[in-house]
């Protein structure tokens, strides 16, 4: 008989919901086989998809699909394969070593370069946090009718939701998680069947075609795309919380958690991949099509949609699925602050603390840029926070591939040689494009 995956523990946790505080809290019973094996495994995954369909990929999936049709859709469907192969290296990390990315940067790395590392990480999430911000209460003006200011003001109250977790289990909060992703689905299930897609020009935007990021402006969306969807505090975050499962001593064991786990991941990107999918079609089918090729903001793209489409319930889901991606990703955001702060500086503070900080801290820059910008200034905020993100991947990528596939730290569980080129790869294609437009912006 092969040794059980998981041990017969209680299957709740009592200890607050940061990762580090509930490590194996989650148990995989040993006679678990198949489906039910799987759905017991399942939620870290969840928890990473997310943050791939987050308002920031929004804005950039809206200028995509307005601006080129469907041209750009190959890039989404790329970007995608790009974070599960990604997210695959952070949970075979987190499971076949039993550090997180931090942990393993820490040991690996002297205090200079971990300090430098930390840094980063923390302006990759309050970057996220800040587009949470603006995404929550642009969501907030639009359904409600109140002012910009006002709703991010009132994006400050997601910080006692967290607060009233303390001490739940961490399935609760895969639940809930769970339930706005399922919500975000199912707005843009109705979205796209009031605004069909063009079938034919969707199945030919699949296609690789670099000819087409020829057009004016459209390596720079692309880049966005790219930036926008694989972020990089969630590969600190995904080798941390794949260890809320109980896993048996033993490779085997841990082999097959691993197994399991990339289904979890790779099943719940798929979703994320078809809700940004979703979102750059009803772009391209409501607004290019149409000529209004130049709509780049997600207000805009409210405005329009229900005197575009004549469905005044189009404009209505939109703001619903607006609402609960910028609400879906403050547990996500807070648990991946909690996860580089301990793993980096050995640093631990309770989880709802670490919430009212970054939330604070994205709320004062967000209101300085709608003070200075106004209130179209969210969609360039937007952009900008997806650049700083971009900016910021490659100095997690290259710590993941290191560690990740390193038999020392990883035994016979290390990386294979396709896994690592595939990730040299994509290191160099996303920091070569980062050059570029560092370059642009300088010229």
């Amino acid at each position: 008989m092969s040794p059980p995956l998981g041990l017969a523990l209680p299957d709740h946790a009592t200890a607050p919901f940061c990762p580090s505080e509930v490590e194996g809290s989650v148990a995989v019973p040993a006679d678990a086989r198949g489906l039910a094996r799987l759905l017991r495994f399942a939620g870290p995954g969840m928890l990473i998809a997310v943050g791939y369909m987050d308002p920031g990929n929004w804005a950039t999936d809206i200028a995509a699909g307005s601006g080129y049709g469907f041209d750009l859709l190959f890039v989404v469907a790329g970007a995608s394969l790009a974070a599960i192969l990604l997210q695959s290296l952070a949970l075979r990390l987190g499971i076949g070593s039993g550090l997180d990315l931090a942990q393993a940067c820490r040991q690996r790395y002297g205090r200079a370069t971990n300090i430098a590392l930390w840094l980063m990480a923390e302006i990759a999430i309050l970057a996220t946090d800040i587009a949470e911000v603006l995404g929550g209460a642009l969501a907030i003006k639009l359904l409600l009718g109140l002012p910009l200011r006002s709703g991010i003001l009132l994006t400050a109250f997601d910080m006692l939701l967290v607060v009233s977790l303390k001490g739940r289990g961490f399935r609760q909060v895969e639940a809930i998680v769970t339930a706005l992703v399922a919500t975000i689905a199912a707005c843009f299930v109705i979205e796209l069947w009031i605004v069909p897609p063009d079938l034919a020009a969707l199945g030919t935007g699949l296609i690789p075609d670099l000819g087409r990021l020829a057009q004016p402006g459209a390596l720079a969306v692309a880049i966005g795309v790219v930036g926008a969807t694989v972020m990089p505090h969630n590969l600190y975050l995904h080798s941390s919380i794949v260890q809320t499962r109980q896993i048996a001593d033993g490779e085997a064991a841990r082999r097959r958690a691993i197994r399991l786990a990339d289904w979890d991941s790779g099943l719940s990107l798929l979703v994320a991949a078809l809700v940004n999918g979703a979102i750059l079609a009803l772009a391209a089918g409501a607004f290019h099509l149409s000529g209004h090729a130049s709509v780049a903001g997600i207000d805009e793209a409210y405005m329009l949609l229900s005197p575009v489409t004549g469905a005044k319930a189009a404009a209505l889901f939109f703001g619903i699925a607006l609402l609960a991606s910028g609400q879906s990703s403050t547990f996500t955001g807070t648990i991946a602050g909690q996860v580089v702060l301990e793993g980096f500086l050995d640093l631990k503070i309770p989880c709802w603390q670490r919430r009212v900080i970054t939330r604070l801290l994205a709320i004062v820059p967000a209101l300085i840029g709608i003070a200075w910008l106004g209130d179209h200034g969210v969609g360039p905020m937007l952009v900008v926070s997806q650049i700083v993100l971009s900016l910021q991947l490659p100095f997690a990528i290259w710590p993941l591939i290191r560690t990740a596939g390193d038999r020392g730290i990883m035994g016979g569980l290390a990386a294979g040689p396709a896994r690592r080129t595939a990730g040299w790869a994509l290191f160099g294609v996303i920091s070569a494009a980062n050059l570029w437009l560092l370059a642009t912006l300088v010229v």
